[in-house]
């Protein structure tokens, strides 16, 4: 540190004499934390080690708190002359480390001797507030504080762990020397001999539930730097751990205690400072305290780290990449050193350290009589070079990997089966044994049949992969999958890294088979009506290995990397087209039924088409759900499945039955009508239910129930009443009826009423006024000119629709726009205003709007004669029906809406038609239509993609006007 020009720097600005006025005192302190700070920022920028910059932060506020400390004193002795106690100042937690980032809290104590009153010391210690606190606090800094004695320093820490651990760092900042020192050694001895064990456990136990709180992987898509899996707490934990049990103060005594090696000091002490370095840049750069490396902070601060890619997500993906790894390493050895001391061995002698080659112990010996103990009663079993002992594996010698590198993948092997785990010091021997997995082993047939093995093992294979990735033999062995380790998803859906994201998906293929959740159940039967059901953990494994070398076309990259690892495990030629083909369009089942009408049988038939036959369709309905439901916790729901699982019904149907399309349609129409002429509908004549079929078109039976089309004859039934016992405007209200599908939670809404121009949009405007979120839409219009359109709505973070005043908003909205013809437009914007008031000005989920610019496309699906526009933006209130009235101010109709939301983007899909109710046609590939035709969607895509463009810069509009 470079302390001294600090303290002549404070000799010149902080010289403050009896009669300095407490104004000038703080505009003092102000100008000098804002002086010395920029040089501290300056030190950063210059790209020193985070350590020293949270060390020189430190140094700042020991400075100005000594001087406000020292002059405080001296002023209480001008005016009440002697203290009525001597008292320190001391600094506590990472203040009292001497590791302070820029926005970090200060806690101080001011300490006082055991035997002190309060009454004796109560204006002391309001004084001090005073003439201290209320500078720093004035100056903007955010400072803890406590007094005690040392009476009650010690009371608290045997009540509290917290302050137990904040006290281990404790350090003089000012004041009584002796005082504090007494403390100190008193302290130390309390915290070395007041059952360690016990603290180490608990420590332990805090250790787990917030790494659990955070997600329970380092690959988390917005990782806190402080509190996450892998950041600067475990390496603070660890080294709290060794202080109580190993008497430690320096972290370089793990070493010389053989606690931690060389390169695992070295490693661990260098991912500490990149993380530190990394928090640093995070405050520099935040206004408010802040430990989550969210979406929109990372592009901005791997910039100010030194990442100087032009293209944002590959900066970001460079910066993440390496704090990643950085995590991980704190992780590994954070873990390391916990397992090492909570073991049963006399300090400094740790048996979970492996042996150097040779036998020589190097000084890492532990208590036999320790070891003796622990391990009288366990059963004992060899087995290739490997010794079982209760559910633990452990090498026999240092050489085993050596003598037979294959044992490197067997040894997972034989975990898996044996369901047993490797303990640390055979972990720590297969990370340091990775040169040893060459060529020559990935392509050994034993490997591979090991792996294989390991793949086969239909609802344990998880904890097996993850295991291996976690020691580095995955990607050794499985080099095209090393590419996907800590590579950053530029996907707004995704929360993991690609490597975790693919063994999430392969433990939700776990839960499959196990049908450990009751979702599951479906989709292990489709699963083994296949021939090979266990081949899918392979696929899942290989599906995503394509995003090593871009996110772009990653599916159809995955099919040629995946081809020589195929090979190499033996997979037949069926079962590499198998794979091949899963692998290149594993992302097209959820596309498809998220952008199209699934009850619609053109769906299905269009789908059938694509996958050929009933194998490809089970496997990629599993894969599917497993992808997905491994991307994000909250990206499935019950909504989601039902789609899902409707799309592959139907087109199994359709590769299995002996039926025709057109048969099915027919059959199917022939029992809707039967089953409703046999309800006898209440107050509906048979004519009713027969007009009802002569006036729409077959699709609409094809792809409604026999439930629903009653209800729909009933509210026509309600309608044409409202002409003979209502005055003309009265006939003009709507009926509106509102269902709960408790199965998809969500609310059915279905509306009927005359149609006019612009009907769907003034609806969806309506919903928005009510703040109900439109999941999607199915549009029809009878012969007659009467429209039934139904909606599946839900209420935001509840799903189906609860409240009775958003039903009683719709209603009123949707009269005032069909019957008084009011604009919804001021209303919604306005609505729109007020939620974005109460947002921050940008929010993590919009961090990557930029990475993804809106989109539109318009095309006619030929398979299913549809005409459909795919909208893709940022999502806001209001968003559904400007679109909506857009489309059809280009004169067009919404006949179906598929409308969905991810992490703050809309994906929406629309199928159109002429307003002439006719359908758009065009040529064999859709870009022969007539010139008409084609003219007005190219003029229909421009219009939208204007509609939805991102607002232009304030600066850029300036400059340009």
């Amino acid at each position: 540190m470079n302390d001294g020009r600090i303290r002549k720097h404070a000799r010149e600005r902080l010289a403050f004499t009896e009669d300095t006025p407490v104004a000038r005192r703080l505009a003092a302190c102000k100008r000098f934390l804002r002086l010395e700070s920029a040089m501290i920022r300056m030190r950063h920028d210059a790209r020193e080690s985070g350590l020293a910059i949270a060390r020189a932060r430190a140094d700042l506020v020991d400075v100005v708190l000594s001087y406000l400390f020292d002059y405080a004193l001296a002023a209480w002795e001008r005016r009440a002359g002697s203290l009525p106690a001597p008292v320190a100042l001391v600094a506590l937690g990472g203040y009292g480390r001497s590791e302070l980032s820029p926005l970090s809290d200060i806690d101080i104590m001011f300490l006082f001797p055991a035997k002190v009153s309060a009454a004796t010391i109560k204006p002391l210690q309001q004084h001090l507030v005073d003439e201290v606190l209320y500078i720093l606090w004035d100056c903007g800094l955010k400072v803890g504080h406590s007094t005690r004695t040392i009476d009650e320093v010690f009371a608290e820490a045997k009540r509290d762990i917290q302050t137990k651990t904040a006290l281990l760092e404790a350090r003089l900042v000012a004041g009584n020397a002796p005082l504090f020192d007494g403390f100190a050694a008193a302290y130390r001895s309390y915290y070395t001999t007041d059952d360690p064990r016990a603290y180490i456990t608990a420590r332990l136990e805090d250790q787990a539930n917030r790494r659990s709180k955070y997600g329970d992987t380092v690959f988390i898509q917005e990782p806190d730097i402080k509190n996450g899996v892998g950041g600067l707490r475990d390496y603070q934990n660890m080294l709290w751990m060794a202080r109580v049990k190993l008497g430690i103060t320096e972290v370089d005594e793990l070493e010389s205690l053989k606690y931690l090696r060389r390169n695992e000091l070295r490693d661990a002490k260098r991912s500490y400072d990149f993380l530190l370095r990394a928090r640093n840049e995070l405050h520099f750069q935040s206004k408010r305290p802040t430990d989550l490396l969210d979406l929109e902070a990372q592009p901005r601060i791997a910039y100010g780290l030194g990442y100087m890619n032009t293209d944002p997500l590959a900066r970001v993906e460079q910066f993440m990449h390496d704090y990643y790894r950085a995590a991980q390493t704190l992780f590994r050895v954070s873990r390391l050193v916990e397992n090492r001391l909570s073991l049963n061995l006399v300090p400094g002698a740790p048996s979970s350290l492996p042996q150097p080659a040779g036998g020589s112990t190097g000084g890492l010996v532990a208590s036999f009589l320790d070891i003796v103990r622990a391990r009288r009663h366990q059963r004992i079993k060899r087995v290739d070079g490997f010794i079982l002992r209760g559910n633990e594996l452990t090498a026999e010698h240092p050489r085993i990997f050596k003598d037979d590198p294959v044992r490197l993948i067997r040894v997972f092997r034989h975990c898996q089966s044996l369901n047993a785990q490797p303990d640390f010091s055979l972990q720590a021997l297969i990370h340091e044994s990775l040169p040893l997995v060459t060529r020559k082993v990935i392509n050994h047939p034993d490997a591979n049949t090991s792996f294989r093995s390991i793949l086969h093992e239909a609802g344990a294979v998880y904890p097996t992969l993850a295991l291996m990735h976690e020691l580095g033999v995955l990607g050794r062995f499985i080099p095209e999958f090393d590419g996907l380790t800590c590579l950053v998803q530029h996907e707004f859906y995704h929360r993991y890294t690609a490597d975790i994201h693919t063994l999430n998906a392969i433990r939700q293929l776990d839960i499959v088979f196990l049908e450990s959740e009751p979702i599951a159940g479906k989709y292990r039967q489709a699963l083994h009506e296949t021939a090979h059901p266990t081949l899918l953990y392979l696929i899942l494994l290989l599906h995503d290995i394509g995003k090593a070398v871009g996110i772009r076309g990653h599916a159809e990259t995955g099919v040629t990397l995946a081809m020589p690892i195929l090979e190499r495990m033996g997979i037949d030629a069926a079962g590499r087209e198998l794979v091949a083909f899963i692998i290149k369009n594993h992302l097209i089942m959820a596309r498809f039924w998220q952008n199209r009408d699934v009850d619609d049988p053109a769906s299905a038939t269009a789908f059938a088409e694509l996958v050929h036959d009933a194998e490809r369709l089970r496997y990629l309905y599993v894969h599917t759900f497993c992808d997905s439901r491994g991307t994000s916790a909250g990206l499935w729901n019950s909504y989601k499945d039902t789609l899902h699982t409707t799309l592959f019904r139907a087109t199994l149907e359709q590769l299995t039955s002996s039926e025709s399309q057109a048969e099915r349609n027919s059959h199917r129409l022939q029992m809707i009508k039967q089953e409703l002429v046999a309800k006898n509908l209440p107050g509906v004549s048979a004519d009713e239910i027969s007009a009802h079929f002569n006036l729409l078109p077959e699709r609409y039976f094809i792809q409604t129930e026999a439930d629903e089309v009653a209800l729909h004859i009933q509210m026509v039934n309600r309608l044409l009443k409202s002409i003979t016992q209502a005055d003309t405007v009265a006939a003009l209200h709507p009926v509106i009826d509102w269902h709960d599908d408790l199965n998809r939670s969500l609310t059915v809404v279905n509306v009927v009423t005359w149609d006019r121009a612009g009907l769907f949009y003034k609806l969806a405007g309506a919903f928005s006024v009510a703040g109900l979120s439109i999941l999607a839409a199915k549009v029809i219009s009878r012969a007659d000119h009467i429209a039934i359109d139904t909606f599946y709505v839900a209420e935001p973070g509840r799903g189906v629709v609860q409240s009775t005043r958003a039903q009683e908003i719709f209603a009123r909205t949707v009269e005032a726009a069909l019957v008084s013809n009011k604009d919804l437009y001021p209303e919604i914007v306005a609505q729109a205003n007020r939620h974005r008031s109460l947002l921050r000005p940008s929010s993590p989920a919009e961090a990557y709007h930029a990475s993804f610019p809106p989109s539109v496309e318009v095309y006619h699906e030929l398979s299913m004669r549809r005409t459909i526009v795919e909208v893709q933006t940022r999502d806001e209130i209001g968003l559904l029906f400007r679109l909506a009235r857009l489309i059809s101010e280009q004169g067009f109709d919404i006949t179906f809406a598929r409308i969905g939301t991810e992490r703050g983007m809309a994906l929406d899909t629309f199928y159109i038609e002429d307003s002439a109710s006719s359908p758009i046609t065009a040529g064999a590939n859709g870009a022969d239509a007539p010139a008409d035709n084609t003219a007005r969607l190219h003029a229909l895509r421009d219009a939208v993609l204007a509609e939805i463009a991102p607002p232009a810069p304030a600066d850029a509009v300036a400059a340009s006007g």
